[in-house]
């Protein structure tokens, strides 16, 4: 399918399918007029990258862990413990922004008004 139905048939921008390309995330073979020709599974690959970006997942990791994951009969522990790892991780993000704002309150407590003190410099 060409660039244009792939675009309608899944959400996005045909920018966005050629930087997807460009990153190896997707494949098309070109045709003898030099037109992209995208294979009919591109459609559901495409739904799996998105999903995968809404939960959390750079783009890095989808191109080192996804194909492998969504393929074969055993998919699905592999793609557990995928997710399982991506949640520790955002455990962990949220734990440090968590103590980012316990000091960043307790800085702004610190100055009594504004103006009086500046509180990004060193406590004492």
């Amino acid at each position: 399918m060409q660039i244009g139905t792939l675009s309608e048939r899944t959400g996005l921008s045909r920018d966005s399918l050629r930087f997807y390309e460009k990153r190896g995330l997707l494949q098309a073979r070109r045709s003898a007029n030099g037109y992209r020709d995208y294979p009919e599974d591109a459609v559901q690959w495409l739904g799996y990258v998105r999903t995968a970006q809404q939960l959390g997942f750079t783009l890095a990791e989808i191109a080192a862990d996804l194909p492998q994951l969504v393929q074969g009969e055993d998919a699905g522990p592999a793609l557990r413990a995928t997710l399982t790892r991506k949640l520790a991780d955002i455990d962990a993000r949220i734990s440090a922004l968590q103590g980012l704002r316990t000091t960043l309150a307790t800085r702004l407590a610190e100055t009594p008004e504004a103006g009086a003190s500046c509180p990004l410099r060193p406590q004492a």
